[in-house]
């Protein structure tokens, strides 16, 4: 017989909530906007609204529990902590505010600690007992797995890989620190990368230039890149020679048997992945060379993030 679990993502515009079943299919999904929310204690009582609505709809009597992927959440005390793309403010403990309406375990983590369990137990990594995740979006995030645990660290905040410095007084990242790897490969990035390079090749009159800079986006740099636009081809050479050496580095300290890939960038495809793997390549250490392999996330992509999320209720 079937099991199921709930999976939150909260996401500074929407949050999705969805009724995950034991064998990675999400059956049923709800969602809510974030940012019209002050309170956490309305926020948390709306959701709860909407998981009873999810039960009762799918004639489900019972959960395993609740895994709640959100901006710097703590695995260690399941609570978000000072948020800066929410509107409730300061330390809020999910869990204890959930278990005001549940008794069930409640677990909150980070969305790239997330994405990773959810590679774990429902995705391709699915045996593997060592490995990264990177997620790509407007940052960098990413989950380091170690003999099948999540490496959390003491605070709950290892793994921040996309706030490794790669370049030492480089661009200004939101952390507050110049040269992460985020400002370089995150689609903000990317896209960073794209008007950089136009500003400095005035002769470029390919398809980017006839976007108006504020409207541009990595998606489109992406596809001009696919349809051979030479600038967009050289956007996603740096960024990849970028990801592949932060990826060499990561390998030093982790010894991973892959490292996955997710997010709206690796969509460009063998655009990013071909120079990708070139750099990392060239730049891992020789003990490792032919043991790591770089692979795109198995999670499908609408559900990926719910996914996730339901996985920490395994961990």
């Amino acid at each position: 017989m079937s099991t199921y679990s709930i999976g939150i993502d909260v996401g500074g515009t929407n949050t999705d909530i969805g009724l995950v079943r034991d064998d990675g299919v999400c059956v049923a999904k709800r969602n809510l906007p974030t940012n019209k929310y002050y309170d956490a204690d309305i926020y948390v009582s709306d959701i709860y609204d909407q998981i009873k609505l999810l039960m009762l709809e799918n004639k489900v009597d019972a959960i395993d529990g609740i895994g709640i992927a959100a901006p710097v959440g703590n695995y260690y005390t399941g609570c978000i902590e000072n948020a800066s793309n929410l509107n409730f403010k300061g330390i809020v403990n999910l869990k204890e505010l959930f278990k005001g309406h549940i008794d069930v375990p409640v677990v909150v983590s980070n969305d790239a600690n997330a994405a990773a369990y959810g590679e774990l137990i429902y995705g391709g990594a699915r045996g593997m007992k060592h490995f990264i995740m990177f997620t790509l979006g407007t940052g960098v995030g990413s989950g380091v797995v170690v003999d099948g645990k999540l490496v959390l660290g003491k605070t709950g905040g290892a793994g921040e890989l996309g706030h490794a410095i790669l370049i030492p007084e480089g661009r200004q990242c939101g952390c507050g620190n110049k040269g992460c790897l985020e400002t370089y490969t995150s689609a903000t990035g990317i896209r960073r990368t794209a008007l950089e390079m136009m500003a400095h090749t005035p002769t470029y009159s390919g398809a980017l230039s006839k976007i108006a800079p504020e409207e541009l986006t990595s998606k489109m740099v992406g596809d001009a890149a696919k349809y051979g636009d030479s600038l967009a081809i050289e956007v996603f050479e740096k960024t990849g020679y970028l990801l592949g050496v932060a990826m060499a580095n990561a390998v030093t300290f982790s010894g991973p048997e892959a490292i996955f890939l997710m997010g709206g960038p690796v969509k460009a495809g063998d655009v990013l992945l071909n120079p990708l793997r070139r750099s990392f390549e060239d730049h891992l250490c020789f003990i490792f060379k032919g043991s790591v392999d770089i692979r795109v996330s198995e999670l499908p992509d609408n559900d990926a993030a719910i996914l996730g999320a339901a996985a920490l209720t395994k961990a």
